[in-house]
């Protein structure tokens, strides 16, 4: 028994619509990815001075102090002012890194006069929420996974007071872990970049990191910074292809950890 032409050609058009889905998908992510790889480059060029800086400290019998991570403040300087997204840059130590303090961030700035600043946070114990920070996502994230992370967004208190997000990568020497990389981008400038592209799918569309956080959303019913609760995203950016979880379409950014997630009309 042969289908009637209306029922093929409403077959055809489906798959048509649905292929177009698909590469306006394609072009989507591609280009959150670029976006976003200009930052981890910045992350990762950070990453390699300063595990190369380690390195020669242990090569030499020495346990590094903070006034050897000064060495990395000129390619810090460089890389803040050389790409715009980025706002704050620099390596935090993990806690025992250094002989001279507990705890350590060089941490460098623009400002808005676009000059570089450091940032030169309280880490005493006994007087500052932010002396563990061990416990926030864009430390935790790379030091228990071994991969590269976006925090946030979140509301920036440390550094600048910003909406931001934080792209960060592990930093280790002869094997061991002795920090994180990170970049800070505003909130506002990535939402800047991205939010014309989420605007051209199909349906209501965010970002979203490993933790479903949002970190960008052309959805009014779910705002940056919020939760999507429900689906395993850490699981969907390990397997690295598309699925349907509820009337959803969660589509990896390939190069980088976040989720486009698509909503029905």
């Amino acid at each position: 028994m042969s289908h009637s032409p209306a029922l093929a050609e409403a077959a055809a058009a489906a798959a048509r619509d649905a292929s177009a889905a698909e590469r306006t998908e394609a072009r989507v992510t591609a280009r959150v990815g670029r976006a976003l790889e200009a930052v981890f480059d910045v992350v990762a060029d950070t990453a390699a001075d300063t595990a190369a800086l380690l390195a020669r400290a242990a090569g030499r019998g020495h346990r590094p102090a903070t006034a050897d991570l000064a060495a990395l403040r000129p390619g810090l300087h460089l890389r803040l002012a050389r790409e715009e997204l980025v706002s704050g840059v620099g390596f935090i130590a993990a806690p025992g890194l250094l002989a001279d303090v507990p705890a350590w961030l060089e941490w460098w700035q623009s400002t808005a006069q676009g000059d570089v600043r450091p940032l030169l946070p309280d880490l005493d114990p006994g007087r500052s929420a932010y002396a563990d920070y061990t416990h926030w996502d864009w430390f935790a994230l790379p030091r228990d996974t071994g991969l590269r992370a976006v925090a946030g967004p979140y509301v920036d208190y440390l550094c600048s007071d910003e909406y931001s997000l934080t792209l960060s990568a592990p930093v280790t020497v002869a094997g061991r872990f002795a920090g994180v990389a990170a970049a800070d981008v505003y909130l506002r400038h990535f939402e800047a970049a991205v939010l014309p592209l989420l605007r051209e799918l199909p349906g209501p569309a965010r970002l979203v990191n490993a933790r479903g956080r949002v970190a960008a959303s052309a959805d009014p019913a779910h705002l940056a910074g919020s939760l999507t609760r429900g689906p395993d995203f850490g699981a969907v950016l390990e397997r690295a292809r598309a699925v349907a979880h509820g009337g959803l379409r969660l589509v990896p950014c390939r190069s980088v950890p976040l989720v486009l997630v698509i909503g029905e009309r």
